[in-house]
């Protein structure tokens, strides 16, 4: 009974500072960024008052998510600091409870922040990335000409199956061109019945032409028709409008959307080191939670005359630390020095050894 309220106590004074933290962070991230760019956009477009709410709002759950590893961290370095200077720690010990015991409540936060960064960067931040970047391209910049854009991806979904999917390598807007096309079309079973390459594809009196090209018949997966051709309709009623404002930024996307780009970019045998970084990363910011909590468990233990003061100046030395082995990570993934999934898991990997490390001498 008494290491139910034990626990319950530890969990609570944890998730308190957890969520001063989230506060405290983000605070810092928008009076760093997020007000400077609203002011811009007042003062060179001219936003409205809606539309700078809209962007404020928008623009949390991308600032939030990155805030939960480094606020379990102060939130572990500051409870149980103050648990240690207070000799709470001390007398839990006199009463036989062992430090992993004590540890155990704060590990589970750090488990339960985990998951739910993870669910959170799935569902949330995704989605209020798109509602940010259409708020401010086409309610604040005004942007109506289109762009050019590199490795495009358009599907026809007709009552939840996809129907048709055309990859462009890209999209020049000056001449209405698409080069590198394929198009795939998917029979009802969702397998490739029908496969046409062309060189490009030009937009001409509401119409997509494909140009010097190829046509595959597939049947149980494997190729049993080819024909050339010189010119083409391309078989989809979507303009370039709707093509171009249909492609998603990497941070827009979901895994599963990521995963399936991937899929398609490497049938394409185009280098995906890029959003393969992105895609392992969606696991190991959100992983870093329990990490931290692994780390400052023990820090937090050190005898300290002023725990509040060394608590903060230990998380900002260590959240340093690691987001700049992170970023160097995330470079020799995009760059192929290292393969994606290993070099985003590399701070956290020497995370988790400093502390099991850590975590083993504090339980001695």
């Amino acid at each position: 009974m008494h290491i139910r309220i034990l626990d319950k106590y530890i969990f609570r004074e944890v998730v308190l500072t957890f969520v001063f933290g989230i506060c405290a962070f983000s605070a810092v991230f928008i009076g760093s960024g997020t007000l400077f760019r609203i002011a811009e956009y007042i003062t060179d477009y001219g936003a409205s008052l809606a539309s700078v709410v809209k962007i404020f709002v928008y623009g949390l759950p991308g600032i939030i998510i990155w805030t939960f590893p480094m606020s379990m961290l102060l939130a572990v370095l500051l409870t149980f600091g103050r648990l240690s200077s207070s000799s709470e720690i001390t007398a839990m010990k006199s009463c036989g409870i062992g430090f992993s015991r004590i540890a155990a409540p704060a590990i589970l936060l750090g488990c339960i922040v985990s998951i739910c960064a993870i669910a959170f960067n799935e569902y949330v931040v995704p989605w209020a990335n798109t509602s940010y970047n259409n708020v401010l391209n086409y309610e604040i910049r005004g942007n109506v000409e289109m762009k050019s854009q590199e490795h495009l991806i358009f599907k026809e979904i007709h009552e939840g199956r996809i129907q048709k999917l055309i990859y462009a390598r890209d999209y020049v807007s000056e001449t209405e061109t698409m080069h590198g096309v394929t198009l795939q079309e998917y029979d009802a079973e969702g397998r490739v019945a029908h496969v046409e390459n062309a060189e490009y594809a030009e937009w001409r009196n509401e119409t997509w032409t494909l140009y010097n090209g190829i046509i595959y018949d597939v049947t149980d997966q494997q190729t049993m028709h080819t024909m050339h051709f010189r010119s083409q309709t391309l078989p989809i009623s979507a303009g370039p409008r709707q093509i171009v404002r249909a492609q998603k930024r990497l941070d827009e996307m979901t895994m599963k959307e990521l995963k399936e780009q991937i899929r398609i970019m490497q049938t394409q045998f185009v280098n995906t080191n890029e959003i393969e970084t992105e895609l392992y990363q969606r696991i190991t910011v959100p992983m870093a939670s329990l990490i931290f909590a692994l780390i400052g468990i023990p820090l937090g233990l050190q005898p300290t005359r002023n725990s509040s003061s060394m608590g903060f100046a230990m998380s900002v030395i260590i959240i340093f630390l690691y987001y700049a082995a992170m970023t160097m990570a995330n470079a020799l993934g995009r760059g192929g020095v290292v393969t994606p999934i290993l070099a985003v898991w590399i701070p956290n990997i020497i995370g988790l050894v400093a502390g099991t490390v850590l975590m083993r001498r504090a339980s001695h």
